[in-house]
């Protein structure tokens, strides 16, 4: 009976999915707000190659501040409800190969989401993806190194100063620049170049290390202190 119960759910999902997915045409053109941020003079107000970069970090910029306190809020609750010193548990050794691997592996996996928010205003990718990458190193490491204490304060400073240079540099292009996020309040660089787009690399740079830092403290309130007896 619960058989047939769950089979007839499955064929009514099924049947709604199919008329939306019928029913789906796909844009041939761009809508009038697309348009507007990719008309030539509005990429060449920004300087950046990576047109989403722009749109995240300047014309919607305000939207990504408050992703990044909605993230910052999510790893502060679990922390409050995770993190206990006083839990034991007891680990297998790691294995010899994985360990040589994981001391390999870390410090390229950060170089590398240190590259992807850096170049985030240049190629696909940002501060968001870069964090998220530096995350999984940290994850790495305390599957690797389990023994090991996590620092989780030293994520903590980076997070809260990475976020309060993000608000400053923020209210920085209100008060010297046109408005809110103002990327010029910085020289613009030469399009396509490392040192471009004003502000803009700085600041995704910044929330680069912000949503590494609450990552990492996410990962490392799930990791109980550890005991060899």
């Amino acid at each position: 009976m619960r058989n047939s119960f769950i089979l007839i759910l499955i064929v009514a999902f099924g049947i709604m999915l199919y008329g939306l997915f019928d029913a789906f045409s796909g844009n041939e053109q761009l809508s009038e707000l697309a348009k507007y941020y990719a008309q030539k003079e509005n990429i060449e107000k920004v300087q950046a190659a990576n047109l989403v970069t722009a749109v995240v970090v300047t014309y919607r910029g305000l939207d990504t501040l408050g992703e990044v306190t909605i993230l910052f809020l999510t790893a502060a609750i679990i922390g409050f409800f995770l993190h206990n010193k006083e839990e034991k548990r007891f680990l297998r050794e790691n294995s010899e190969i994985f360990i040589t691997a994981a001391k390999l592996l870390i410090p390229i996996i950060i170089l590398l989401g240190v590259y992807i928010f850096i170049n985030g205003h240049l190629t696909p990718g940002g501060g968001f993806q870069g964090g998220a990458v530096i995350a999984s190193a940290v994850i790495l490491m305390i599957l690797a190194f389990p023994e090991r204490e996590f620092n989780s304060k030293f994520f903590t400073y980076l997070e809260s100063a990475s976020g309060t240079i993000f608000v400053l540099l923020a209210a920085l292009g209100a008060i010297i620049g046109s408005g809110f996020l103002d990327n010029a309040i910085v020289p613009m660089g030469t399009f396509g170049k490392l040192v471009s787009a004003g502000v803009i690399p700085i600041i995704y740079s910044f929330v680069g290390l912000k949503v590494g830092s609450e990552l990492s403290n996410i990962l490392g309130n799930f990791k109980a202190v550890q005991s060899d007896n």
